[in-house]
């Protein structure tokens, strides 16, 4: 049986939800008995996310394979509870690459190398090797960028050898509410539509976003306009909760409408545990990338996966000129910390001093990649008595370098796809806050990072699991490095090389997050 494809385009602006669409129609689908899989087409000429800044672009989302992403496959793996790897993402820069390294080896005998057929053909030629039934396809943008120009001919040309019956097009649209006139514009959607069309795609389903629901008539306009029938075209005002938005999906028979189409069988039923009411609780991220909210995507939701408010993001640059007693206050109602990764001097020392803080004020405290090496740092100043000890990163005449640059990492010239990526073994030890969370004497987290705790120059920093801590750090994981510290006589003050972020789920947020909240709370009971 050829495989089925439901192709998700956006019109008017981006950041409307695509992402959160394609995820929850995917995980409706899988829960109505088809094997699905996803592809999130991203048309700029980066070959992956891993160069991007944060302030710009949200975080990087790491797969298991060691893929750096854009954070929509996070969104498809915690809707999915399914591993995400890098045959899930496709980028222009990666297909113009293909073509000009197969150009350079004489692959084309002679053939003047065009967009069609030679870049069309490549982009087909991957999403055909996509495994699954039904393959949902995202792409980046809206339709008239010039960029995701070649993206949309490729569809076009597959929709044709595939047939017409294998495929189902959902252009998701943003409907503005203009309070002067008091009424809903449809206006840009149905020019987004003509541009749809002149491409030579004309969607089958409309996905209307909106801030407040829309007016019955107007939606009919969309319908008619946009050459569709009325009951394929939805509404899907803003949520609190996105992960309301599979629930609506199967409230609106969507399933029903694709599995007709696509004359797929489907089992009608649908099983989603997820969060609904978020118990109240003060949680900061003091992070350095506020330019979005999605700059710690993976860990706010993590955090929010474990049943716990949004947490809060804090500028890490403010804390840089307080005194202790300051931080105190400024920090007093939160009752727990994270210092996510991240790269560069910028607001540092800030971080520094927020993690001396949580440890002196045993405030629970979770430092992730960055975070840890940091936890290091504080601990080799403020406790151990090295005067500037600091990263090799930040100073590289620091006279005591607790954290240098891996030594495979030492000869490397080039930033994009270089450094320690993707899951790999972690050991968990008895006796310490890794195994209290994980259960198990192993573990497979994601790293993504270029430092490391330089174990070997400052190993009297710390002490084995279960050993006369004489005031020092306690390894709690480690393989050929430092993979977690911690401070056995706090409540919570861990930090992990890794990053458990992106291993959370729906139903199933990562353990050590768990942990974290629960540890928080008992104190709250306490």
């Amino acid at each position: 049986m050829k495989k089925k494809y439901v192709v998700v385009t956006g019109g008017v602006l981006s950041g409307i939800g695509k992402g959160i669409l394609s995820a929850s129609i995917a995980r409706v689908m899988k829960e109505c008995g088809v094997e699905v899989n996803t592809l999130k087409i991203d048309p700029y000429l980066n070959i992956d996310a891993g160069t991007m800044n944060p302030n710009q672009h949200g975080e990087v989302f790491v797969t298991e394979d060691g893929y750096e992403a854009d954070l929509d496959l996070g969104h498809y793996e915690r809707f999915l509870g399914k591993d995400m790897r890098r045959e899930n993402n496709m980028t222009a820069g990666q297909i113009f690459k293909t073509i000009i390294d197969k150009e350079r080896e004489g692959s084309f005998l002679g053939a003047t190398v065009q967009m069609v057929p030679h870049v069309t053909e490549e982009i087909k030629g991957r999403i055909r090797r996509i495994p699954g039934e039904l393959i949902m396809i995202e792409i980046g943008g809206t339709v008239g960028d010039i960029e995701g120009e070649i993206f949309l001919e490729a569809i076009r040309e597959l929709w044709v050898e595939e047939g017409s019956e294998n495929f189902l097009f959902v252009h998701v649209t943003y409907v503005p509410y203009l309070r002067v006139t008091s009424e809903f514009k449809t206006k840009p959607t149905q020019q987004s539509v003509q541009l749809l069309r002149r491409i030579g795609i004309q969607p089958q389903m409309i996905a209307v976003r909106s801030e407040e629901p829309v007016e019955e008539n107007e939606l009919r306009k969309i319908a008619l306009f946009g050459g569709v029938e009325r009951e394929m075209v939805f509404n899907l005002p803003d949520s609190k909760n996105v992960y309301d938005v599979p629930s609506i999906v199967y409230s609106y028979g969507i399933h029903r409408k694709i599995a007709t189409r696509l004359n797929l069988e489907i089992e009608e039923r649908f099983e989603w545990d997820y969060p609904r009411n978020f118990i109240p609780s003060k949680i900061a991220i003091v992070g350095k990338y506020l330019g979005t909210d999605d700059a710690y995507k993976s860990i706010s939701e993590s955090i929010c996966l474990c049943g716990a408010s949004k947490p809060d993001v804090l500028d890490s640059q403010i804390f840089e000129d307080m005194t202790q007693e300051q931080i105190k206050n400024t920090l007093a109602e939160y009752e727990g910390l994270i210092i996510p990764g991240g790269f560069g001097k910028r607001g540092i020392e800030g971080k520094i001093a927020v993690i001396r803080y949580a440890r002196e004020n045993n405030v629970p405290i979770m430092g992730i990649c960055l975070g840890m090496q940091l936890m290091v740092i504080e601990y080799a100043r403020n406790v151990a008595g090295l005067v500037g000890a600091n990263s090799t990163e930040f100073d590289p005449a620091t006279p005591y370098p607790v954290i240098d640059i891996m030594e495979e990492q030492k000869k490397i010239l080039k930033l994009g796809g270089t450094m320690r990526l993707g899951a790999q073994e972690t050991p968990i030890k008895e006796g310490t806050l890794l195994m209290e969370a994980y259960r198990t004497s192993l573990v497979h987290e994601r790293h993504r990072h270029r430092y490391e705790v330089n174990y070997e120059d400052f190993r009297d920093l710390f002490n084995e699991p279960g050993e006369d801590l004489s005031g020092r750090m306690v390894i709690s994981s480690k393989a050929t490095f430092v993979e977690a510290i911690e401070l056995p006589d706090k409540d919570f003050f861990l930090g992990i090389q890794y990053h458990p972020e992106f291993g959370s789920k729906v139903g199933r947020p990562s353990p050590l997050f768990r942990l974290f909240v629960e540890k928080i709370r008992g104190r709250k009971r306490d």
